[in-house]
């Protein structure tokens, strides 16, 4: 038998060799999955059964479960540029438990190189980013529906010290970000109905940016402006938002009839007889199904109950005049208690601490101008304005018919000869005919008019009778015609 021959090395009668052994330590010939040295178990191979090697992972994206998911995420991270799990969670499928398969998807997608982590806080929580591929396929989900997308952070190092750049988490915009996920989970507002920072260019070619603006026309708000405070503005500079959001509201289109751009420019008040189908924020937004102009909401945040109190106080003085409702400019002033909604900005207020404690679609807004807290549509509604003023109106306008009608009544002439109210028709052949010759006596009543001018009539017919009638024969015996007569006719 040849050395060749394995089976050499299990005769004990042999020494063993001193020389360097050809013979492999293993068969030559293995199966895949199996490693050297090592029997084959049935489960097939496993990656730690080799700790050495550096074994790459292969992506494996199941589409069929995740790829709405994947959709999802990518347009979350394209629209608020950074978030966390609990964010991103919120933000798309409120309805699971927990963030865990948020967080196996977003593991799913570092994967395929469309999401990275740009950060870890102090708590531990991980801020995600879109990757350059990432931005790419957002764009393409977000980009065909008229989203604007959020810039791309891109991974910029130190030359001196390799560190990793702007990596610095920008707590409004997180705060924006709670903002949105807290109004969705509560039903407000879809994924694709969030948008931040737009821009509305006023007439001097400032822009006033919105943090968020929030389309959910299912949950009774068809559109809605979010400022985010976290106290680092002065509460004069909400006012001065205020007061640019009101004047936005009262633009014209570019496209305007010359004639009444030039009336407005004359007479700025002018712009409040201009519909609002005709101004600018029609083109951008759609009806707010309420009066007044697009309604503005205030978030504070990462604040106390003083600040905030001492805030809203100085927003519902000295924004007085872009918020607060005018009384209606009616007939029954008396009798119109509604107010006129019209020309304001409806402003509501809150905390981001209540929204993610109660919910968004719990009672925690408050209305400048009113007390207490109030749901979110019922915040925005009007109670008090054109439904209210209408109905008002309608009240006031038919009471003062019936009392119109009670004068009027009292006034009515009575028939010196029967006793009776003149009718409607009488009364007005007074007022209309003047003259006596056509009215006859003014001191009767229609019937006793009727009688006379039936007493009239016959009178008169009766006298043409007698004018028109022949003659009759005259009274007395008629003369006797003796027979002589006959006898002197003839001779």
């Amino acid at each position: 038998m040849s050395a060749d021959d394995p089976q050499h090395l299990d005769r004990p009668e042999q020494p063993p060799s001193v020389a360097p052994s050809i013979t492999p330590s293993a068969p030559r010939r293995q199966k895949q999955g199996v490693s050297a040295g090592q029997a084959r178990r049935a489960g097939g191979r496993r990656s730690a059964d080799n700790p050495h090697v550096d074994v790459a992972r292969k992506p494996k994206h199941r589409r069929t479960s995740t790829e709405p998911r994947r959709r999802e995420l990518l347009q979350a991270l394209g629209i608020f540029q950074r978030a966390t799990p609990d964010q991103l969670w919120k933000l798309t499928r409120p309805g699971n438990r927990h963030d865990r398969l948020t967080r196996d998807n977003l593991l799913d997608l570092e994967d395929h190189q469309l999401v990275r982590i740009e950060s870890v806080q102090e708590d531990q929580r991980q801020v995600w980013v879109l990757t350059k591929r990432g931005h790419g396929e957002a764009k393409q989900l977000l980009e065909p529906k008229g989203i604007r997308v959020s810039v791309l952070r891109k991974q910029e190092y130190d030359p001196d010290t390799s560190q990793l750049l702007g990596t610095g988490y920008d707590d409004h915009a997180a705060a924006v970000t709670s903002t949105a996920a807290e109004l969705h989970r509560a039903g407000i507002g879809h994924l694709l109905g969030f948008q931040t920072e737009i821009g509305h260019r006023l007439g001097s070619s400032f822009v006033q940016r919105a943090d968020l603006v929030v389309r959910a026309p299912e949950a009774g708000v068809p559109v809605l402006l979010v400022e985010v405070d976290r106290r680092t503005e002065d509460a004069h500079e909400l006012v001065a938002k205020l007061r640019r959001y009101w004047e936005w509201g009262r633009l014209l289109p570019k496209d305007a009839p010359k004639s009444k751009v030039d009336l407005v420019r004359s007479r700025p008040d002018a712009i409040e007889h201009v519909d609002h189908d005709k101004r600018l924020w029609r083109r951008v937004y759609p009806p707010t199904g309420r009066e007044g102009l697009v309604p503005l909401a205030f978030v504070f945040a990462d604040t106390t109950a003083a600040k905030v109190a001492n805030t809203v106080a100085v927003l519902e003085e000295d924004g007085r005049r872009y918020w607060a409702p005018r009384r209606y400019d009616s007939l029954y002033a008396k009798a119109v208690t509604a107010l006129d909604y019209r020309q304001a900005v409806p402003v509501v207020v809150t905390t981001l601490e209540q929204l993610q404690e109660y919910g968004a679609d719990a009672a925690v807004w408050r209305r400048l101008g009113r007390d207490g807290a109030q749901t979110l549509t019922a915040a925005l509604d009007n109670p008090d304005g054109d439904v209210l003023y209408r109905a008002q109106e309608a009240r006031a306008e038919a009471e003062d018919k019936r009392r119109r009608a009670a004068e009027r009544e009292a006034q009515r002439p009575v028939c010196s000869r029967c006793g009776r109210k003149f009718s409607d028709e009488r009364w007005e052949e007074l007022t209309v005919h003047r003259t006596a010759v056509r009215a006859g006596d003014r001191s009767v009543c229609g019937p006793c008019r009727a009688d006379d001018v039936a007493r009239q009539e016959a009178d008169a017919e009766a006298a043409r009778l007698a004018a028109a009638a022949p003659p009759g024969p005259e009274e007395g015996p008629e003369p006797d015609r003796g027979r002589g007569g006959w006898f002197r006719r003839r001779t």
